[in-house]
């Protein structure tokens, strides 16, 4: 299976790049081939929702990163979303690229397979909602299947979370991938 992660954080050793590194060492493990997209340390622009794509056949106004990653999405069997937790939903950085999906969407619908890691400082037991709501939209328009969900709540900095199942568990989630 190809498999996409797209990670949200700008700290290349921080909570939810654990959750990623252990996700893919695990899918790895079990034979699949995995592209890690760190959105905070590409060239993404935001979408000018300027419309130039319908026209063009997905092809965006916009040159940057996403224009070698279009065809990656695409090819993708699964998308794994990793972010920290900001203001109740995902990153701005991961968000961008989310956002980019627009030039593509009847490419990228259907068929795909989807998982949402993220991690929070707060472990209300409402956390997590926002975000988790915006997932559901997201895969609900593009029809893809949610195949799993790991909210580390409660794990404001990396030792925190070392100290937790948390990264046991995204190791897991990447071994049991089908």
């Amino acid at each position: 299976m190809k498999i996409t992660v797209i990670t949200g954080s700008s700290h290349k050793k921080g909570t939810s790049a654990l959750l990623a590194d252990k996700f893919i060492e695990g899918a790895k493990e079990s034979g699949h081939e995995v592209l890690r997209f760190d959105a905070a340390f590409e060239d993404v622009k935001p979408c000018l929702a300027c419309e130039y794509c319908v026209s063009h056949e997905g092809e965006c106004v916009r040159k940057d990163a996403m224009n070698e990653w279009y065809d990656k999405l695409i090819d993708s069997d699964m998308v794994v979303f990793v972010t920290p937790l900001y203001y109740y939903t995902m990153s701005a950085q991961i968000k961008a690229v989310i956002d980019r999906f627009h030039a593509n969407n009847a490419k990228l619908a259907g068929n795909k397979k989807a998982m949402l890691f993220a991690t929070s400082y707060g472990a209300d037991d409402w956390t997590m909602e926002g975000l988790e709501k915006t997932y559901e939209g997201i895969l609900r328009f593009l029809n893809w299947t949610d195949v799993g969900k790991l909210f580390a709540t409660g794990c404001p900095v990396r030792e925190v979370l070392e100290q937790t199942d948390f990264p046991n568990q995204a190791y897991e989630l990447g071994k049991s991938i089908q």
